[in-house]
């Protein structure tokens, strides 16, 4: 039979609905003004994978009703044990369907029934024409009851996994069973702890599976109940009913009351205006070009704007009216992306765009609706500014006469705006290509600086008095680049700082500070972007230099300009908020020393690293061996499938062993560190992927990062990722570095002094946030215990296990310490039981004893939680803030989640504050004092030094009392200070 020339794909929208919110959950995607669109971003990877992928011919997407369906008139209790739904999700799903409408598919919904009703209904009369091939897109495991010879599931591409395609040899083998229709059978038995189908008590998926191979049917095995023994057939006479009310509940039904209508289905062209409105609106830049829709960065940029004549004065008149614009980065590339995200990349501009009101879900029409325009109306999107539509004057400066006139007028501004065009990323290694500044909004200019080095120097002295002037403010997007750009050409720039990007991350640390996202949210300008310039990724990109200098102007010029209006916008919200004091006297001061210590870099003894990468090779090569003699074969221990097969196949280390959705045993570091006490192999195995992941994330690779340039390696420090206001490094992420076991100690081997002069010193907070939870608190005891010196873990332990300080025994110490730890995170009974080994009840006693024993720490917790659900934030002590929007959520998940920020937050954000105060005031006094050290590394809350031998003592004496110091506390703070030929020994 000729397969039929129809491809109809019918999506389960609220399933791969909530398949894409969970698959995000941890590290969420929110817009510049806080929606979540991490479902519809999920959602619509899904659609556009099928579309573009599987090429249907014909399409439709399902939703569940608001309303209750038949099947809770014939058992009330269905689906009742549900959590109601993340408000994320509630509206998400309105947007979406939005989409779905502006892509002119038709949305299918009617009163009373489920999607899988509907899709099941649509897909067997489509089925029954022989012109279809019918794909149910849906990660339900349900809908393997409808498969038949042209109808098939497909499971979309999810966490690495690709797509799957399931006919009905697939189905049968998933579900153990002969025949499809038994799946109703299957369902029937074990129920649906999801939807609440009840099934009966005590039957699992093997028994039924071994049930309904001898009886066929739930029907037959009901009849035959005689046949069985014990508590199995005790279950199955007494819960008969209860087995078919399951089936019945799990049969999808097909007569759902509608036609099947096949060019109401057909693929179309999508409402582009409406389309792109929306991914404007979510900020779905990326999605846009999948979707094909133009924007203005596909348009040719218009000339610049020309000066009227050629005097000096004319270059700096007024500008035009109704000015407006955009700017930003250096060169063809952003390197502000590289301090948004965990890796640079090209010049996307960091800015944060906006969504604007959020729409309110409809109601769903009484009938199937399979028309695109009939569910949800969206209101037409006024289009955004860009450079086409804006009036603006952005000048090139390429003469002698006109830079030496350009510099003259910068001089005597209070405040100027500047950014660098650059040869690439990394500004250790990149080059300027040009220099653009504004000081009044419409208005910027354009340097050009030559690749030759002493020509570009001297383009660059130009501007140094201006740059070096402490009386002018410099405002601009990531900084810490141009700092670091500039020093390199000789340039300290001084006076107070505004990096619109930080600004940003304070006013909203959990939102994208691209400047481009920025200007689209609160200028509501869309800015020019990079591959208008360059062209997309590709042997066909071209390089800044190779650019077209008149549009590099109207580039540059617009970064600039937009970077200064964005300034302007951001300072009263700072004020507002009572963030600029954290902002100017913390954030600002220490963009300079991140500059410095990324300029410093540190040494790696490549040596070394080779060395421990022959001793890794063969302690990998001898974990390995022991592994294959305690599973008594030989396999491949990196693959999931492999490894469980042997685990819990062969060896049976667990019969009750969890599977992953895709039907293969779950291997991760959770489950093993649960087993690990019953089987030796358990350990290994853990051992071996701790050697595998040593080896090959920074042994090998930490040599391949060194700079040509310097010969060391300059990590980027990351000053707006972290919502506690924690840094973060990249290239190479070096707060990462496994130091728990001897091998990855070893790794800190490899940092070394830059020569004989020097010795690495490291200074490091002890218990810093043990310390503030005790001032924050106010706890008598613990504030007794830290200011006298006296072991916090033993006084925990002593006071918890009601015995004497002399009595505390290691094992109590050990408890203690995690307790201690895990209170500051809001540790549950469920944790602290599994962290420890122990069993639940145990840990609940021990949490009761603890608060009992500290209750200013209790009372602290609900406090800080409450004050949270007030404001929706917590602060520091320095007024930071991290805004916990499911605080008073009524999800119990996302709740709890928010609580222990709530407590966490204010700590882990304060201790934060205080690394980055001692930074600035060590940097200040090194400076001072001219000193021939210089600090080269933070990771958590410590500092690594390269010190020079003479300057030790005096070093030593005032790292220790500006860190103790930074922010003075009722609790004294404490640290630990090391000196070493490497950072293992000063550590």
């Amino acid at each position: 039979m000729a397969k039929p020339q129809n491809k109809l794909f019918l999506l389960d929208a609220l399933a791969l609905i909530y398949r894409a919110h969970f698959a995000f959950n941890k590290n969420p995607r929110i817009t510049s003004r806080g929606l979540n669109t991490s479902a519809i971003f999920g959602f619509m990877n899904a659609m556009l994978e099928v579309l573009q992928k599987e090429k249907p011919t014909h399409i439709g997407v399902a939703f569940d009703h608001s309303k209750k369906t038949f099947r809770h008139e014939q058992f009330p209790m269905y689906k009742a044990t549900r959590q109601s739904q993340p408000e994320d999700i509630s509206v998400a799903t309105p947007y979406i369907k939005q989409i779905v409408e502006a892509m002119n598919i038709p949305i299918l919904i009617m009163e009373g029934f489920e999607a899988d009703d509907i899709i099941g209904t649509i897909a067997k009369r489509a089925c029954a024409t022989g012109e279809f091939e019918v794909y149910m897109m849906t990660p339900d495991k349900d809908y393997g009851q409808l498969v038949d010879e042209c109808i098939h599931i497909y499971k979309p591409a999810f966490m690495g996994k690709a797509a799957e395609k399931q006919g009905v040899k697939e189905v049968c083998e998933r579900w153990g069973i002969e025949r499809i229709e038994q799946v109703t059978d299957m369902l029937g038995l074990i129920g649906d702890a999801v939807d609440n189908i009840p099934g009966i008590p005590g039957i699992g998926e093997k028994t039924a599976q071994k049930l309904i191979t001898e009886f066929g049917s739930v029907e037959n095995l009901i009849a035959n109940a005689d046949q069985l023994k014990g508590k199995l057939k005790e279950n199955v006479v007494q819960y008969a009913d209860q087995g078919l009310l399951s089936k019945q509940l799990a049969t999808i039904h097909l007569d759902v009351p509608v036609p099947f209508d096949a060019e109401a289905l057909r693929l179309t062209e999508y409402d582009k205006p409406r389309l792109t409105a929306l991914m404007d609106e979510l900020e779905f830049r990326q999605m846009k070009g999948r979707l094909g829709l133009d924007s203005p960065a596909d348009q040719p940029l218009p000339p610049a704007f020309k000066a009227a004549g050629n005097g000096q004065m004319d270059l700096f008149a007024a500008p035009a009216p109704a000015p407006s614009g955009t700017a930003d980065l250096p060169f063809g590339f952003e390197p502000g992306d590289a301090a948004v995200a965990d890796t640079p990349t090209p010049k996307t501009r960091k800015k944060a765009a906006a969504t604007e009101a959020t729409p309110t879900d409809a109601d769903a029409p009484a009938f199937l609706d399979v028309y695109p325009d009939a569910e949800i109306e969206t209101g037409a999107s006024k289009p955004r500014k860009t450079i086409q539509s804006v009036r603006h004057d952005y000048r090139l400066v390429d003469t002698p006469e006109l830079r030496a006139s350009l510099a003259y007028f910068l001089s005597s501004q209070t405040a100027i705006c500047f950014d660098s065009e650059t040869t690439a990323i990394d500004p250790v290694e990149a080059d300027l290509v040009g220099l653009a500044f504004a000081y009044r909004t419409g208005e910027a200019f354009y340097v050009p600086v030559p690749a030759d080095r002493a020509e570009a120097q001297a383009v660059v002295d130009v501007f140094k008095p201006v740059l070096q002037d402490p009386a002018i403010t410099k405002i601009g997007q990531n900084l810490k680049y141009d700092l670091l750009m500039l020093k390199k050409y000789g340039v300290e720039v001084q006076g107070k700082l505004f990096d619109t990007m930080i600004a940003h991350y304070l006013i909203e640390p959990e939102q994208r500070h691209n400047m481009d996202i920025m200007a689209m949210t609160y200028l509501d300008y869309h800015p020019v972007e990079i591959e208008a310039l360059i062209g997309k990724k590709g042997k066909g990109q071209l390089t800044m230099r190779e650019v077209d200098v008149e549009k590099i102007v109207e580039y540059a010029g617009e970064d600039a300009d937009i970077t200064l209006q964005l300034k302007q916008t951001f300072e009263p919200l700072l004020e507002k908020d009572n963030l600029f004091k954290l902002f100017d006297q913390v954030e600002m001061p220490l963009v300079q020393v991140l500059a410095d210590l990324e300029l410093e870099g540190i040494r790696i003894d490549t040596n070394a690293l080779a060395e421990l990468s022959a001793t890794l090779d063969t302690d990998v090569k001898q974990v390995q061996q022991e592994i294959y003699e305690l599973a008594g074969e030989s396999f491949n221990i990196g693959s999931p499938k492999q490894l469980g097969e042997v685990l819990f196949d062969k060896l049976k280390l667990d019969k009750n062993a969890k599977k992953t959705r895709t039907g293969q045993y779950a291997t991760g570091e959770e489950i093993l560190s649960k087993l690990e006490a019953e089987h030796e192999i358990a350990r290994k195995i853990l051992d071996y992927r701790e050697l595998i992941k040593l080896k090959n994330t920074y042994v090998d690779a930490l040599p391949l990062l060194i700079s040509p340039r310097t010969g060391r390696i300059h990590t980027s420090f990351n000053q707006a990722v972290a919502a506690t206001g924690r840094l973060s490094s990249t290239n190479p992420n070096l707060q990462n570095i496994p130091i728990r076991t001897p091998r990855g100690q070893e790794i800190r081997k490899a940092f070394v002094p830059r020569s004989e002069e020097f010795l690495i010193m490291s200074a490091d907070y002890s218990q810093i946030e043990l310390r503030i939870m005790a001032a924050f608190s106010g706890d008598e005891t613990m504030t007794n215990a830290f200011n006298n010196n006296i072991d916090i873990h033993t006084q925990t332990a002593s006071k918890v296990f009601h015995v004497g300080l002399g009595e505390v025994t290691s094992e109590m110490r050990r408890k203690a310490k995690t307790i201690n730890f895990g209170i500051i995170y809001g540790i549950s009974s469920f944790g602290l039981a599994q962290r420890l080994k122990i069993p639940r009840k145990e840990a609940a006693q021990i949490i009761e004893e603890y608060f009992a024993e500290f209750p200013a720490v209790k009372a602290y917790m609900e406090q800080s939680v409450e004050k949270a659900r007030g404001f929706g934030y917590a602060e520091t002590i320095l007024g930071r803030r991290r805004y916990l929007r499911d605080i008073n959520s009524r999800n119990v998940t996302d709740r709890m989640f928010a609580e222990r920020n709530a407590i966490n937050a204010p700590i882990q954000g304060s201790a934060a504050d205080m690394l980055k105060i001692a930074m600035i005031q060590i940097h200040d006094m090194m400076r001072r004092e001219r000193m021939q050290s210089k600090m080269i590394l933070t990771v958590h809350d410590e500092l690594v030094f390269d010190a020079h031998r003479d300057e030790l003592d005096i070093l030593r004496e005032r790292v220790d009392h500006i860190m103790k110091n930074a922010i003075p506390m009722a609790v004294k703070m404490d640290t630990g200070i090391g000196v070493g030929e490497n950072w293992l020994v000063a550590h």
